[in-house]
C-alpha cells in the first residue's frame, strides 16, 4: 500500500527546500546583531508534544512501514526507495510501505507524537528536540544528509572566499532558530570574528532569493536546492561563495555538520526492530542509487515533487553531502554536532544534549 501527498506544493517549493532541515523564520526580515539564537515562531500552530508518542497496535504480524519523507534536500536520499515502493517492490529488503511526502517539519513531528507515523527523514534538531520533549519517545536510526548550506555572493562580485571575509558584511539567511543559523554562529565563533562584525538578517528563502536577483542584496546563506536554483537563474551574477559544510570541516576539530536524521518512534523499534533494520538497508540502497546515478535521480527527484525540476536537481544533489551513516558511525557524527550547537544556545537541542538513549545502534 502507498500513498503520495505533496502539501502546499506551489508555494512549498522554494519556501522548504532549505528547511530541510531547517525552520525558516516568518513575517519581515529581522536584523540579529547578537549571537544568542532565538526560536522563529512556525507558521502554523502545532502541537507541543509532551509525552511519548502515542502507540496504535496492531494485530499484523508484519505491518507496513508508514514512512514520512520531507521534500527539499532531507528527502532527496530516499527517492530510489519511493520509486522501488511504487515499481519494484520485489527489489526492497521489505516492500511494504506505506509512505507520504511533507513539506513541513512540524507535520511529521504531530504524525510521529500521535503513533500515525512510525519511520521519518527530519532535521537533526528537530529529532533532538523530539526525542527530549517526548521523553525519548523517538530515536535517531541513521544520518541521511550532511550539510545543504551555502553561502552566495550576488552583484557578480568575486570578494568572499572564506568565513574571514564576511567581516564587515551583512548576510541574509534562512533559518531562523534552527539549524542554519547555529551552524553560521558556531563558524563565525570558531572564526574569533565578533558577533558586531558580521550583520545577520533573516527572512524566508524566497525573499532572500527575490533580494539576491534583484541585486538589493549581495551575501545570502541559502540551503540547496534553493541555492541551486537562485544561482542557475543569476545567470552568472550570483555565485557559490562558500561551502558551509566544507568551511565546518577546515575547523578540524572532529565534528560534522549533521542537517537530516532519519528517527523512528520507539514503541516501533521495539516492536519490530527486524522492520527498521530492513528500512536501513533500503535507505542505504537509496542514497547510494542517488549519489551514483546523477541524471536517474535527478528524474526520480523531480518525479517526487521534491525539487521543482530534474534540471535542479542534477545541480543540487552533488551539493547536498549525500551520507547513509549508522550505528557507532553515527553517534560519533552526531554527539559531537549536537555538543557544538549546544554550545552556541542550548535551545538548539531542546535545552540539553540528549543522552546515549536517543540512538539505535544494532
Amino acid at each position: 500500500m502507498k500513498h503520495y501527498k505533496l502539501l502546499s506544493l506551489a508555494l512549498a517549493f522554494t519556501l522548504l527546500f532549505s528547511l530541510a532541515a531547517c525552520k525558516p523564520a516568518a513575517g519581515e526580515p529581522t536584523a540579529v546583531p547578537t549571537p544568542e539564537g532565538t526560536q522563529a515562531p512556525t507558521a502554523q500552530p502545532t502541537e507541543e508534544p509532551s509525552a511519548a508518542p502515542t502507540e496504535t497496535p496492531s494485530s499484523v504480524e508484519h505491518p507496513d512501514i508508514r514512512l514520512a519523507v520531507l521534500s527539499g534536500p532531507t528527502g532527496i536520499g530516499a527517492a530510489k526507495l519511493l520509486d522501488s515502493v511504487d515499481n519494484s517492490p520485489a527489489d526492497l529488503a521489505y516492500g511494504n510501505y506505506d509512505y507520504n511526502i511533507y513539506t513541513d517539519n512540524s507535520e511529521l513531528v504531530a504524525g510521529l507524537t500521535k503513533g500515525e507515523i512510525d519511520i521519518a527523514t527530519v532535521a537533526s534538531n528537530v529529532a533532538v528536540n523530539l526525542y527530549n520533549k517526548t521523553d525519548g519517545g523517538v530515536k535517531i536510526i541513521a544520518v541521511g544528509t550532511l550539510g545543504v548550506l551555502h553561502i552566495l555572493e550576488g552583484g557578480g562580485g568575486d570578494t568572499v572566499h572564506s568565513i574571514a571575509d564576511l567581516a564587515g558584511r551583512t548576510v541574509y539567511c534562512a533559518g531562523q532558530g534552527a539549524n542554519p543559523e547555529y551552524i553560521l554562529r558556531y563558524l563565525l565563533r570558531e572564526t574569533e570574528m565578533d558577533a558586531a562584525e558580521v550583520k545577520l538578517v533573516f527572512a524566508d528563502a524566497s525573499e532572500i532569493s527575490a533580494k539576491l536577483l534583484s541585486g538589493e542584496i549581495q551575501y545570502a546563506m541559502l540551503p540547496v536546492p534553493a541555492a541551486t536554483a537562485a544561482i542557475a537563474k543569476g545567470e552568472g551574477k550570483i555565485r557559490a561563495a562558500i561551502d558551509v559544510t566544507e568551511a565546518w570541516d577546515e575547523l578540524g576539530n572532529g565534528s560534522q555538520v549533521v542537517m537530516t536524521a532519519v528517527v523512528a518512534r520507539t514503541g516501533f523499534l521495539e516492536s519490530y526492530p527486524d522492520l527498521v533494520n530492513h528500512f536501513l538497508t533500503d535507505y542505504e540502497k537509496s542514497i547510494d542509487f542517488v549519489n551514483h546515478n546523477l541524471d536517474a535521480a535527478a528524474e526520480l527527484v523531480a518525479g517526487y515533487g521534491i525539487t521543482p525540476s530534474a534540471g535542479i536537481a542534477k545541480q543540487a544533489i552533488p551539493q547536498c553531502h549525500l551520507a547513509f551513516i549508522s550505528g557507532t558511525d553515527m553517534v560519533s557524527a552526531i554527539s559531537d554536532y549536537l555538543l557544538a550547537l549546544y554550545s552556541i544556545d542550548p535551545a538548539a537541542v531542546g535545552g540539553s544534549v540528549p543522552d546515549a538513549g536517543i540512538y539505535y545502534t544494532p
